[in-house]
């Protein structure tokens, strides 16, 4: 895994988008695996800048998010379908056919879940996987425990998550407990990965999950088996690494070559 020291989570947010808007420039029909919460907007805003300043065009990219809240109708605020509206497709030129979201309403989810794997295989596979990271090392709303072979399922949220959350609801509003999510063994399938973690809430669980042995108590140390993983973190979440100053090194070496054309 490479780890990448960033000045602040708003120049996380300014490599991250680079990386996929890089990309998208070398094929326009990306195929991207998009997070929520509150991680990514930073990277949303900058893509959504960039279609609208006309230097990238999104027409033939398809997205596939990682999850979704089980019976959570699309138009709640509280829906990752929502989510995406809002802070991503809405200010895109991208097809809304082309955003694909895990199944969660109505019936045959299992047969459906394996449809919504099916066709991830079908538009080619996932080209960049963004992901966050939750205090207890959930990917997705892959928990704890969760089989680092998994696949795309239903599942019961953690307790640490579903607290986390709360704060998402008004007081007394019913909170979704189950959701569908992409499996783990699905994520690591992403030719590529992007890590963004922000804040000093999520310093241990970085620490376990970059520097820990590969667990499925931290569900995202499974990134470590992943060829090609930027995990982009702020200073705050990096403060109990202990070995920050290598990554710091390695980065500066990486730039020194890069700005060389060796790379």
């Amino acid at each position: 895994m490479k780890v990448v020291l960033t000045e602040s989570a708003d120049a996380g947010a300014e490599l991250v988008a680079e990386r996929i808007l890089t990309a998208l420039r070398a094929k326009p029909e990306l195929v991207l695996g998009l997070a929520t919460g509150s991680t990514p907007l930073g990277v949303y805003a900058r893509l959504r800048a960039a279609c609208a300043r006309g230097e990238a065009s999104f027409k033939h990219v398809r997205t596939f998010n990682l999850d979704e809240y089980l019976d959570l109708p699309a138009e709640h605020p509280q829906s990752y379908r929502h989510f995406m509206r809002e802070h991503l497709f809405d200010g895109l030129d991208m097809p809304r056919e082309h955003a694909f979201f895990p199944p969660t309403e109505g019936n045959d989810l299992l047969r459906r879940c394996q449809a919504y794997e099916d066709r991830i295989v079908a538009e080619g596979g996932i080209d960049i996987q963004l992901l966050g990271m939750g205090r207890n090392g959930h990917i997705g709303f892959n928990e704890p425990t969760s089989s680092l072979r998994s696949r795309t399922r239903i599942k019961t949220l953690d307790e640490r998550t579903l607290k986390d959350n709360a704060r998402f609801y008004a007081e007394g509003e019913p909170q979704p407990v189950l959701a569908v999510t992409m499996g783990i063994g699905t994520i690591l399938d992403a030719r590529k990965i992007l890590l963004q973690v922000t804040g000093a809430k999520k310093a241990k669980a970085v620490q376990e999950v970059v520097e820990g042995p590969v667990s499925s108590f931290f569900p995202a140390s499974a990134l470590q088996l992943h060829p090609r993983v930027e995990a982009f973190v702020d200073p705050p979440a990096a403060a109990l690494l202990r070995m920050r100053d290598y990554y710091a090194t390695t980065r500066g070496y990486e730039l020194k070559l890069d700005a060389e054309g060796r790379l």
